[in-house]
């Protein structure tokens, strides 16, 4: 392994580099496998002797990929690869359900909304701009391989809020004062919004929601927590549109 290949995995730590290069590194021999298998395109993988085999492999010892890991507990594997690019069209999110999420910061929140979404066969997440960025190494990581299956897009909230309206498509969010999403009338179609860890969905966005819905707190009449985090959320409000949807 070159000084410069060292360099070059480590620089991906930073989105600035990985948007500059085009690629991202995801670690860990299952992750790796299944990226090999899914047909995204591998630079270059630095793995113990046996695990990989091609002209893309090259085998490091346990103390040369601590050196380029980019987690704490360092894997026996890690790989460059090209980030792919997924386009956005409206008219693809008709008929089906989408998260999208409003300034959702933290890489692990992030990273387990995006594995909500593949349980629950959401294909498409939109995210805003200042959201985590889906290819942070901690972001790949607690995907578990759901970044395979889950097409990431990042674009301003407010335009393409305002194009799904114009297409007839539901925009769902979550409010303190939002109707109890079990009482709700929920579509089979249709944007479910989550917000920012701290603030929640911010006022540009809440203007183009459609329908507000409530997690209930049990029992409702007593003190507890002030809100759920956002991927628990998230989990909680697909789990109850999936389960209207196997009702029908």
């Amino acid at each position: 392994m070159t000084k410069a290949e060292i360099q070059l995995v480590r620089s991906l730590a930073d989105k600035r580099a990985r948007d500059e290069q085009g690629l991202f590194v995801a670690e860990g021999e299952k992750l790796i496998a299944e990226i090999r298998a899914s047909g995204w395109r591998i630079r270059k993988i630095f793995a113990l002797e046996g695990l990989f085999e091609g002209e893309t492999v090259e085998t490091l010892s346990r103390k040369e990929l601590e050196r380029v890991s980019l987690l704490k507990t360092p894997s026996k594997a890690v790989a460059i690869v090209e980030i792919p690019r997924h386009t956005l069209h409206i008219e693809q999110l008709k008929g089906q359900l989408a998260l999208v999420l409003d300034e959702v910061q933290n890489p692990g929140n992030l990273g387990t909304i995006i594995r909500i979404a593949d349980w629950f066969g959401l294909t498409d997440i939109v995210c805003s701009p200042d959201s985590a960025d889906c290819f942070n190494p901690k972001v790949v990581q607690a995907t578990m391989g759901a970044i395979l299956r889950v097409r990431v897009h990042y674009t301003p909230l407010e335009p393409f809020l305002e194009a799904a309206a114009k297409a007839g498509i539901p925009r769902y969010g979550t409010f303190l004062e939002g109707e109890n999403i079990y009482d709700s009338e929920l579509s089979a179609e249709g944007l479910i919004i989550m917000g920012n860890e701290g603030r929640g969905i911010s006022a540009a966005v809440e203007q183009r929601i459609s329908h507000k819905l409530f997690i209930p707190p049990y029992p409702a009449d007593c003190p507890t927590s002030e809100s759920l985090n956002v991927a628990m959320a998230t989990g909680i409000v697909c789990a109850e549109f999936r389960r209207r949807l196997l009702k029908q």
